[in-house]
């Protein structure tokens, strides 16, 4: 049976107005402090008593509760857990008066894709996007019997329960690889650099790449791997293929250096320090400063030295209007290189390790395509 959100639920908002803010008082959550289905009150703005109990004389949010963004990150709902005193802030409230709906029903209606479709048909604003009290109140959703909704809950939970485990899994394969590391070389904080260091520049040679005119189009579409910082995680191991390709007349056109097999990737803007290893041959735009390292060290070294120090690489950035690391801020990094029999012995255990990721990896890539099999069969 099709319903519309506002006849089996009561949908509310909270305050539009801007309240007095205190150093200490009541929490104001706002879009800002719901993040990937949690609340996070880390950043958050406090108001007087007297605010706290106006905004909650109609929008008193209790344990069950939805609460969802209507301005900003719209949508993004999150359940109430337990009992803390807040108010809101141009943000949904979805109270739960009727025994025949069940919360996580709900919640999981708010996380699909017809959902998402809607926020995109009637959201509203220019730059700072909305989604109206009304619109959320008449949205359609299929309500299905007490017991079915029990049961699709249950199943999706169970579907989630498993995708968390997965990703945990593969967080602590990290986190033995890190382990490893450390037991085998001992200091990698490249923010206090040791006498003995190395720089890159003395270890391998550090390339670019630029972008051909895009209007030409001779220049795309062909068969040279080119790739781009976007296409890249923060952790994306080897990899294989770009989304897009030059000619060889668009490589000519900003005489590209080829980076072969083995060359560490690293992002130098937007943002610094996405790593990666040529797994085959490519070409990139100005986004990164590549090494082709010698033979006194391997790329698994290099790539995972790299991955521990983020957040210095991001130190080392330069500019005004974003961030960037040079050629030679990069060449002039000094790293430990140690005896290439022991990056040998650390190769070995990242291979081994790299297989039970595999392994966990696509047993998370099916269950994340069942969930959505799932959502698209529940509610459309």
């Amino acid at each position: 049976m099709m319903a519309r959100l506002g006849d089996v639920c009561d949908v509310r908002d909270g305050t539009h107005d801007s309240p007095t803010y205190v150093s200490e008082g009541y929490p104001l959550v706002t879009s800002k402090n719901i993040v990937d289905g949690k609340l996070d009150l880390s950043l958050v703005n406090y108001i007087t008593f007297e605010d706290y109990c106006k905004i909650n004389e109609r929008s008193k949010v209790d344990v069950g509760d939805i609460i969802m963004p209507m301005i900003g990150t719209i949508g993004n709902p999150y359940i109430v857990e337990d009992f803390t005193e807040f108010a809101i802030k141009n943000v949904a409230l979805i109270k739960f008066n009727n025994s025949q709906i069940q919360n996580k029903y709900i919640f999981y209606f708010l996380n699909s894709e017809k959902f998402k479709k809607y926020i995109l048909k009637n959201n509203r604003g220019g730059t700072q996007k909305f989604l109206s009290l009304k619109d959320i109140r008449n949205m359609e959703i299929n309500v299905v019997p007490l017991q079915k909704q029990k049961e699709i809950v249950e199943r999706l939970d169970k579907i989630n329960f498993l995708i968390s485990a997965r990703k945990q899994q593969l967080q602590k394969l990290d986190e033995l690889v890190r382990a490893r590391f450390v037991e085998l070389f001992g200091d990698y904080d490249l923010s206090h650099a040791k006498n003995n260091w190395k720089s890159i520049s003395e270890i391998g040679k550090v390339v670019g790449g630029a972008t051909p005119k895009t209007n030409v189009e001779e220049y795309w579409d062909g068969e040279y791997r080119w790739i781009t910082p976007a296409e890249l995680g923060a952790d994306s191991g080897y990899i294989y293929d770009s989304l897009r390709k030059l000619t060889k007349a668009g490589v000519e056109s900003c005489s590209l250096q080829e980076m072969p097999i083995n060359t560490v990737i690293l992002s130098s803007r937007a943002p610094i320090g996405k790593v990666a290893i040529a797994g085959n041959t490519f070409y990139c735009n100005q986004g990164f400063k590549n090494i082709i390292c010698n033979k006194d060290v391997l790329p698994i070294y290099i790539y995972t030295v790299l991955l521990l120090n983020t957040e210095y690489l991001n130190s080392l950035g330069r500019g005004a209007t974003f961030k960037e690391i040079s050629k030679s801020i990069v060449e002039n990094i000094k790293i430990s290189v140690p005896p290439i029999e022991l990056q040998n012995q650390f190769v070995t255990f990242v291979e081994k390790i790299d297989k039970s990721k595999f392994e966990v990896q696509q047993s998370l890539e099916k269950l994340e395509t069942l969930k959505k099999a799932l959502m698209q069969n529940y509610f459309g």
